[in-house]
């Protein structure tokens, strides 16, 4: 066997081993919470010594940061068949399809966090004291952002949403209507299943009163706002990061969607 293939070996085994670790770490907080992962348990359940996982990750964190990026990648794979769809739908009928794959999109994302509670805990919360993501385990969320706004900028364009109010605007509200259902249920009904949530349920209509309140009903001709003083102004502080969200979730993301 060639030094080039025991490498290689060697490697695939690391890596083998690095995934090994992030499953048990998850599976630790299935059952305790992102808080109650410990070294010592991810160790005991693999039945090596605490010491061996600092040949893997250098610290607690590090391994917070491996399931942070694996939930965001997960999630923007799950969502991207989404954007597809999007892309064949004919674009003459506005008034249909695209509304309805709005929804679709609320309720894939928001199903997605319901069925990943450990994943979505760290991802929208801070339920871990000086847990920062790096990032690069920070640049999924980033581009779940991009095409957040990307969504809205296509809407804005098959004129289903209004063109006077900016995409990233309309990212950011919708961030915090799916965070907001996504925060709801699993705070007060984290044991119940996606179909039979209180707030779950209440998707149609949310999404039905974001489209009444950005539908292009409320777009003067003259390119201002008619009864909605205020809205279509672009809040240059949160356009400096972007919006990421769930629905589209990043940095501000993570400050809109997590409560403190």
């Amino acid at each position: 066997m060639g030094a080039p293939e025991r490498i290689g070996r060697r490697q695939r085994r690391r890596q083998e081993t690095i995934e090994e670790i992030v499953d048990v770490a998850v599976e630790v907080m299935t059952e305790h919470g992102a808080g109650g992962l410990t070294i010592g348990e991810i160790a005991r359940r693999m039945g090596i010594q605490p010491p061996s996982l600092y040949v893997y990750f250098d610290s607690k964190n590090a391994i917070y940061d491996a399931v942070f990026a694996r939930g965001w990648t997960a999630l923007l794979d799950s969502m991207a068949p989404l954007g597809e769809r999007l892309d064949n739908t004919d674009n003459t009928d506005n008034t249909a399809d695209a509304p309805a794959l709005l929804l679709i999109v609320a309720q894939h994302f928001t199903r997605w966090a319901v069925e990943n509670r450990p994943y979505a805990e760290l991802m929208f919360w801070r339920p871990v004291p000086h847990y920062e993501p790096s990032a690069a385990a920070f640049a999924p969320a980033v581009e779940m952002s991009r095409r957040g706004t990307q969504l809205f900028a296509e809407l804005q364009r098959r004129g289903v949403v209004r063109g006077n109010v900016a995409a990233s605007e309309m990212s950011t509200m919708w961030t915090v209507l799916i965070s907001g259902v996504i925060s709801q249920h699993l705070s007060n009904e984290p044991t119940q299943t996606f179909d039979r949530g209180r707030f779950t349920s209440l998707l149609p209509t949310l999404t039905s009163m974001f489209l009444a309140h950005y539908g292009p009903k409320g777009e003067r001709d003259d390119g201002t706002n008619d009864g909605h003083p205020g809205v279509g102004a672009t809040d240059a502080r949160s356009s400096r990061r972007g919006e990421a969200g769930h629905g589209a979730t990043q940095r501000d993301a993570r400050a809109t969607s997590r409560p403190r």
